[in-house]
């Protein structure tokens, strides 16, 4: 009888080995074929959008939406082009990079330390550093191709000066402000919990 199980037992293994293989054969082909479509996917969307923005760079209308967007900006561009115009959008970007920076950094930790925490304020700092940054090295690009500022060793120093300054006051005016406002939601909580246990 000990006999006949084994057997019995080695006919099965023997059966579930090709059922296994073709198990692990029809995952591998499952796989590729989503990888397949996938990539089908992807492929079709691009094509769309690439229709799609020639469909509309090829619109009058949304040519003309495009220039009462743009000429406003070149309007005020040449309105404000004076020979010290890069000197303080360089500070002023640098500013805002110093500020945000300083904000998402150790002004959350000290937030945190107080047992206060805002994502809204984290995003909007995260968000404030994003577009600092980017108008930093825009306006670098722009003064490179349109001015000597960043020829001048003392004209990029004294700008950057001025705006790690400014942006370290900034930044000391918002820790202030954030750290105001984790008090008066402490105090608001306070108040709201005697106001509950009479109720």
């Amino acid at each position: 009888m000990l006999r006949s199980f084994s057997t019995v037992t080695m006919f099965i293994v023997i059966l579930a080995m090709p059922l296994a293989a073709w198990s692990q054969d029809a995952g591998n082909d499952a796989d590729a074929n989503l990888e397949a479509q996938a990539a089908k996917t992807v492929e079709s969307a691009k094509d769309t959008a690439n229709a799609a923005a020639k469909a509309i760079d090829e619109s009058a209308q949304a040519q003309e939406i495009s220039a009462g967007i743009l000429n406003p900006i070149y309007q005020l561009a040449e309105a404000i082009s004076f020979p010290a115009f890069h000197w303080i959008g360089f500070a002023i970007m640098v500013a805002g990079v110093v500020s945000f920076a300083l904000q998402l950094t150790i002004g959350k930790l000290v937030v945190l330390a107080r047992a206060g925490f805002s994502p809204s304020e984290i995003l909007s700092d995260a968000l404030g550093l994003v577009v600092s940054l980017v108008g930093l090295v825009l306006t670098t690009q722009a003064a490179a191709e349109n001015s000597n500022f960043t020829g001048s060793a003392s004209a990029v120093l004294t700008s950057t000066a001025c705006g790690v300054l400014v942006g370290f006051v900034f930044y000391i005016w918002g820790q202030r402000q954030e750290l105001q406002a984790v008090e008066g939601r402490r105090r608001n909580g306070e108040a709201a919990r005697p106001a509950a246990k009479s109720d």
